[in-house]
Order: C-alpha cells, then structure tokens, then sequence
C-alpha cells in the first residue's frame, strides 16, 4: 500500500520527474554532487591542525603557471585557467570538463602566517598549506594552584 501512495502522491511524482530531468541534463550526482560541481569549480578539502591550514583543490590536468594564489586579510583566493584545447579537424560531442577562467576566494578558519605559506601540485591535486600566525596557535595555560 505504500509503494501506491508514493506513485499517486504529486508530489512524489513532482520530485521523480525532476530527478529524471536532472540527472539527464546534469549526469548523476550523488547528493546533489559535491559544491560547485555545477559550475565546474575544483572540488575543495579544508582541514585545520594544531600548527596550520590545509586545503586541497582537485586540478586535474593544469601545471602550475596556470594557477594564481593569495592570501589577504584572512582569505585564501584561487584563481586558475583552463585552456580550451579545441582540436581542428574534430567535431566535440561531449564536453564535461569546464574550461576557462575559475576564481574563487575562502574564508580560512585561523590567521596564517602568509609569507610562509606553500603549495604543491601532484598528481592533479594542489595542497596548500597555510602555517597559523603564533597568535593563532593555542597555546598551554599553566593553572598555578591557590595558596
């Protein structure tokens, strides 16, 4: 009886035919598909430790003159260019890898240290690691007990 309600019920047949559609126009995305998946932006990781920032974008095929990075004012800015590699003689059929210009500016969870800050492409993923400025770093408190 339940498996009728969910095929007569509209709304349920609003969201399998949007679904349909969706996945038609988009490809299958799991769950909505990471962010910025829709408008071809490097899928982003951000972790903080004890001493840094970390953040890895996926670049697949770019080298490192195509890359542009800044920190300012607790923002880590990506700025990268893909080439458009038309072929001559080719007809496209499909295009799923986004080319172009891509920018994109991340509030960084701490203060960093930016005259200190590295990164390195390998393997099509670019690590950035952002060391925290001493103010940001905790520090221990020693608790001195009362007399």
């Amino acid at each position: 009886m339940a498996l009728y309600w969910e095929i007569q019920n509209p709304v349920h047949h609003l969201r399998r035919e949007m679904d349909r559609l969706l996945s038609g126009f988009l490809g299958n995305l799991p769950n909505g598909g990471p962010a910025g998946a829709l408008r071809g932006q490097p899928a982003v990781n951000m972790r903080e430790s004890n001493d840094a920032v970390h953040v890895e974008l996926e670049v697949p095929g770019l080298t490192s003159n195509q890359l542009d990075l800044s920190v300012v004012g607790g923002q880590l800015s990506v700025r990268l260019e893909r080439p458009d590699e038309a072929r001559e003689g080719t007809t496209q059929h499909r295009r799923e890898r986004p080319v172009g210009s891509f920018a994109r500016v991340l509030q960084l969870p701490a203060e960093v240290d930016a005259g200190r800050v590295e990164a390195e492409l390998k393997d099509g993923v670019l690590t950035i690691t952002l060391p925290k400025a001493e103010a940001a770093k905790p520090r221990k408190i020693q608790v001195n007990a009362a007399k």
